[in-house]
């Protein structure tokens, strides 16, 4: 009987709790697109094939004056030192990285979180993958991998690829 009771009382504040937590989500990409791509107008959602699995990623692209401002893209990546990693990329609409940032991942506090730090990030604004190496310099790429966190790196290169990849060479709707 407690245990009824229990679940029905787990039941209604799960209901209950639904729609803030998606309408906190919601404002969460809004905010990441916001920060990742150039100012725009208008935004036109869509979603396409992620470059190496069957999943699918959203993308974003921001309209000004009818003209595309940048592309956001809500990536991924499984390579992560704690698994799942979900991050927002910004490109221009030349494929040119404009800015990303981590939206979620269980990287360990200190080290892999520190993807998230200008120092880390800022180092892929305004490259593109024909000039620049997403890899660590580790493996004969040009990032600088976090200290310690070597993975943890690995894998933001990977969901930057990922993402366009996905977008430019061969993603579908």
């Amino acid at each position: 009987m407690i245990a009824g009771i229990a679940a029905f009382t787990l039941a209604i504040v799960n209901e209950q709790t639904k729609g803030p937590i998606s309408d906190g989500e919601k404002k969460k990409i809004e905010a990441a697109i916001n920060e990742v791509i150039p100012e725009f107008d208008e935004l036109q959602q869509t979603q396409v094939k992620a470059y190496d699995s069957d999943e699918m990623m959203n993308v974003y692209y921001g309209i000004k004056d009818g003209d595309t401002t940048g592309v956001a893209v809500e990536s991924f990546t499984k390579q992560g030192f704690s698994g799942l990693i979900t991050m927002m990329v910004g490109f221009l609409p030349d494929g040119t990285v404009y800015q990303s940032m981590p939206l979620k991942h269980a990287e360990t506090p200190g080290l892999g979180t520190k993807m998230a730090d200008d120092k880390f990030k800022n180092q892929f604004v305004e490259k593109h993958p024909d000039s620049f190496n997403f890899t660590v310099k580790k493996d004969g790429g040009d990032v600088d991998a976090i200290t310690a966190s070597t993975i943890t790196s690995r894998a933001y290169c990977d969901g930057i690829m990922r993402a366009y990849k996905s977008v430019w060479e061969g993603g579908s709707e």
